[in-house]
């Protein structure tokens, strides 16, 4: 025992005492003191604290002053006696006196003394390969070890809980001064024989009496020793009470348990293994091969064949296999074993039976790791009935759920909803249930493969169906509300809290249409969910499911709910296919049973729909006539917005038609009195102001206002980011793309044009406007060759309904740049032929550009009358945009016709031509056009 006045230290029963009073200390930071009061005042270095008290083990500064600092706040008023040496170490002051007391009988140990030169012991197996992805945890591990007595590795079945803990073990084994001892628990059927394997493995000498956690405790006192207790979840309560026992009597002995479930004792560190690291589904291919799941997946299929070698196409296979496995090692090594037989591509498609696929596990590995299912049915087999019953029932989640939401669910019958949280927590502790517990909420989720296995259960049950209905009403009336909310809350939010339920209507409306579900229940959650959808951009998946609830027997449906899934059927139609004779057929539905109902709402989806229909389709006419209808039907709602809408649609139409004054007139009143809401985009598919702010730009670019529609341009795109809906940004970005190209400014064209790119691979939208683009820019840098060839490929998959408007200029372009490569006559078919199409559908906002391109194509050809007829077509091109009011086109056709002039020898007509349409711009001066102009003006001076 140490005095130092009112302060004592008792080393045998390692407690810090103040005027005999123990006060509270951990076992590491006693550890500490104790080095400290030995060298009586004396400086000890930081090293050699840490070699003392943590041997072989690498400690961080840090862990260090956690110590110091808990034993100052120990120390209390008297805190100032252990003394920090800057940069070098501590001391311990005070007149501490030495009195040796003999160590108690309670704590004595058995063992016999080891001699100095005996070596350590370990039982460890040598490892029969590599870790492969656990250097981190590995690394980690050490240093948790080192700060605290016992460290729990907890997870599901198969996730290397195992070999992480052997691979920590046999790492730190070196470095220690002391044994380390494997003890498995595997085989225990008794629980009562826990401290007997302990004794076996450790040779204690117990004596007489009965063999128990205090028993084995004391015979091994104060050895110093690392006991690795592997697999206690089959005993965990016995495991847990030897554990607790050997922490506070064995002051030197340090734990590392593995357990599916946590020992739940004092000074336990849970570290839960992680999955190993799997590829994202936008994974870049070359990075594939750096994500571990993968590389143990290739080692272990290496091993059963060595040629496996595998390509891009692989690899891509790999990633989904190990993805769909969730990362866990035994699945992941159970699948590759099987593609040493079977092949990658058998395995990967039968993942859906994974429980009959991933058989075939090592013979010398434990049966529970031979095969998937042995793996949960262990699990499975040490839950209470009525923990069976939650995970039964939490199966139907198709992906992460809330505590309060498997309440809902799982409750019924012989269970509550209190009862049901109290086994939730029970799952997460037992590693069935994953817990992200990063938010205010936290959220759960089962892996894949044990939702699989639960709902074999659930199925095997009488309740599957009636667990499964209440579900999907579960999330018909959450969609239902979040609908509702689409316009109080910001988009992220909404998309934060409503966006990662996909996956539950997924599996919900996969039951309700299922032989044993409920088509009704599945026509209305398909209803409640097109938002959702919509906003995620997953149009494909929207129109599937919808022409899955139509198929359905039509009894089930009433007026309203086949009108509501004919107006999403025609509304992804549109935006899958275009227009034709089935998005027409569903757009026609919509309007007749929204008659039939008095329904305004539908009525003007329906209207919408045929206004599309008819503009996709090039009759600009009757869609200008849709549009003024939906205008008359609109004034009759209360709601203003809808009058603004109609004010775009009659917009777009005139702009089609030629007519840039009422297009704008429209375009500007509507952006004038619109208020904006989220659920239009449910309503009318796109950002309607962004929409109009498209058409905006391109009149402002017409009308010689190349500067306001370039900050128009720009400004839009900002908006369209912040609107989190990837298809009003794909719309945007594309619009605004062809003004920058228009104004000339290809370096902004070319940015628009990669984020086009870019969201529609994210998105898995159709990218043929960006290789357009693409094509227009290496023919205006020069590389005309490669931009023609790379045009002919995207034309040649344009479909027939494309927008008219979208491809015209790419036509112009296409037409000009045969014409500057030599290839004059079949530019001029290409232009002939856009010229045919816009007289038949009356497409004129830009008959001017085609003529004035139509002419110079004439000049390039050098035919007899050329020179008549170019300046024939520059004059009908001059008509049509003073009629029209293009300024731009007006000083495009302008130049060509003065250089016409200029080489037939009327400079002063040339002159005075370029001039006077030059000078009534205002703006726009360094556009690319207007330099062509003036420069050439400068030379006809």
């Amino acid at each position: 025992m140490y005095d130092s006045d009112e302060w004592e230290v008792d080393l045998a029963r390692r407690e810090l005492r103040a005027r005999g009073v123990p006060v509270p200390i951990s076992g590491r930071a006693f550890d500490i003191v104790e080095v400290l009061v030995q060298s009586a005042g004396e400086l000890v270095t930081r090293d050699d604290l840490s070699t003392r008290v943590w041997p072989g083990a690498i400690v961080e500064e840090n862990t260090l002053q956690v110590y110091i600092s808990a034993i100052r706040k120990a120390l209390g008023p008297d805190r100032e006696m252990l003394k920090t040496v800057s940069g070098r170490g501590y001391r311990l002051l005070g007149a501490w006196t030495s009195r040796k007391e003999s160590v108690s009988a309670a704590n004595s140990t058995d063992l016999e003394p080891r001699s100095p030169a005996e070596p350590f012991q370990t039982n460890l197996p040598a490892a029969a390969s590599e870790l492969i992805g656990r250097t981190d945890a590995v690394r980690h591990l050490g240093g948790l070890l080192s700060a605290h007595r016992v460290v729990t590795l907890t997870g599901p079945g198969g996730i290397g809980k195992t070999r992480l803990a052997l691979e920590v073990a046999r790492n730190l084994f070196p470095r220690l001064h002391s044994d380390v001892r494997l003890v498995e628990l595997v085989s225990l059927s008794d629980p009562a024989l826990v401290p007997t394997a302990v004794t076996a493995v450790l040779g204690l000498k117990l004596g007489g009496g009965e063999i128990s956690a205090e028993s084995v405790a004391r015979a091994i006192g104060a050895q110093r020793l690392l006991l690795v207790v592997d697999n206690c979840e089959h005993v965990i309560d016995a495991a847990a009470r030897l554990a607790e026992t050997i922490v506070q009597m064995c002051p030197r002995t340090t734990l590392l348990a593995t357990s599916r479930e946590i020992l739940k004792i004092e000074g336990e560190y849970v570290y839960r293994v992680p999955p190993l690291d799997v590829p994202s589904l936008d994974e870049e291919p070359g990075n594939i091969p750096g994500h571990s799941a993968v590389q143990l997946f290739i080692a272990t299929t290496r091993a059963l064949c060595s040629d496996f070698a595998p390509d891009g196409e692989s690899l891509a296979s790999i990633a989904a296999v190990c993805r769909r496995l969730d990362g866990i090692p035994l699945a992941i090594d159970l699948a590759a074993t099987r593609v040493a037989t079977l092949g990658l591509q058998q395995v990967a498609a039968g993942l859906d039976d994974r429980f009959g696929m991933l058989t075939g596990g090592r013979r010398t590995a434990l049966p529970r790791h031979q095969t998937l299912r042995a793996t949960l049915d262990w699990s499975y087999k040490l839950l209470s009935e009525s923990e069976r019953l939650v995970v039964r029932r939490i199966a139907v989640f198709g992906g992460d759920f809330t505590a309060e939401m498997a309440s809902l669910i799982a409750a019924g019958g012989e269970i509550n909803a209190s009862e049901v949280l109290c086994f939730l927590a029970n799952l997460v502790t037992k590693s069935l249930v994953m817990v992200e517990a990063g938010s205010a909420i936290a959220h759960h989720r089962l892996h894949e493969t044990t939702r699989a296995y639960a709902l074999e259960k659930l199925a095997e049950s009488s309740e599957f169906d009636q667990v499964a209905r209440r579900h999907a009403n579960y999330y018909q009336d959450l969609f239902d509300s979040a609908e509702i909310e689409l316009d109080t809350l910001p988009m992220d939010v909404w998309l934060a809290r409503y966006g990662r339920q996909i996956g539950q209507v997924r599996a919900a409306l996969d039951w309700a249409f299922s032989p044993t579900g409920a088509a009704e229940v599945g026509a209305a959650l398909t209803v409640a969910a097109v938002p959702l959808w919509m906003h995620l951009s997953l149009i494909e998946e929207c129109r599937g499911r919808v022409e899955r609830a139509l198929s359905g027997p039509a009894e089930t449906r009433d007026a309203r709910r086949n009108m509501q899934l004919h107006a999403a059927l025609g509304a992804a139609l549109f935006l899958t296919k275009g227009s034709g004779p089935e998005t027409l057929a569903a757009w026609t539905n919509v309007f007749e049973i929204a008659e039939s109902l008095d329904d305004a709402d539908y009525r003007l989806r329906a209207l919408w729909g045929l206004f599309v229909d008819c503009f996709t389709s090039r009759r600009y006419r009757e869609a200008l006539a849709v549009a003024e209808r939906f205008c008359l039907y609109a004034a009759k709602t209360t709601d203003p917005a809808d009058g603004a809408i109609g004010d775009r649609l009659v917009g777009v139409a005139l702009l089609a038609l030629g007519d840039l004054k009422g297009a704008r007139r429209h375009i500007e009143r509507m952006l004038g009195r619109y208020v904006a809401r989220k659920s239009h985009i449910i309503r009318f598919q796109y950002d309607q102001r962004l929409l109009a702010h498209s058409h905006h730009s391109r009149i402002l670019w017409l009308q010689g206002f190349a500067e306001q529609a370039i900050r128009s341009v720009e400004s839009q795109v900002v908006d369209a980011r912040a609107s989190g809906h990837p298809l009003s940004l794909a719309n945007a970005l594309l619009q605004s793309a062809l003004v920058a190209l228009l104004a000339g400014d290809l370096t902004l064209t070319e940015r628009y044009m990669k984020a086009l790119l870019e969201l529609s691979a994210r998105h898995a939208l159709e990218s043929l406007v960006g290789r357009c683009f693409g094509s227009v820019l290496l023919m205006k840098r020069g590389d005309i060759g490669a931009g023609l060839e790379l045009m002919r490929t995207a034309f040649a998959s344009v479909p027939h309904n494309a927008f008219s408007m979208l491809f015209t200029p790419f036509r112009a372009e296409m037409a000009d740049a045969l014409g500057r490569d030599g290839k004059a006559a079949e530019g001029l078919s290409i232009i002939d032929e856009a010229l045919a199409r816009s007289e038949r559908n009356e497409e004129r906002w830009c008959v001017a550009e085609l003529l004035r391109i139509k002419g110079e194509l004439i000049l390039r050809e050098s035919a007899p009358r050329a020179t008549t007829a170019a300046e024939e077509h520059f004059l009908q091109s001059l008509d049509w945009a003073r009629r029209q009011g293009a300024l731009s086109w007006e000083l495009r056709t302008s130049t060509s016709l003065a250089r016409l002039q200029h080489d037939q020898g009327r400079i002063a007509e040339a002159r005075s031509l370029l001039q006077s349409v030059y000078d009534r711009f205002s703006e726009g001066f360094e556009t690319a056009d207007l330099k062509t102009a003036k420069a050439y003006l400068s030379f006809l001076q």
